[in-house]
């Protein structure tokens, strides 16, 4: 019992730290482009011939 005097602040604090850097990447534009990503996964990008 006397445990979890300990980990309950260190869960909540690890949590509300995952919801900030969520928030951030939010912020930032990291999910502006979805289908972009899926497109490039799948494009070759080889414009040249094969020799």
């Amino acid at each position: 019992m006397n445990m979890l005097v300990y980990l309950i602040p260190i869960a909540l604090f690890l949590g509300g730290l995952g919801l900030l850097a969520f928030l951030w990447s939010l912020k930032s534009g990291q999910y502006d482009d979805l289908d972009g990503a899926a497109w490039r996964a799948i494009d070759d990008d080889d414009d040249r011939p094969a020799v």
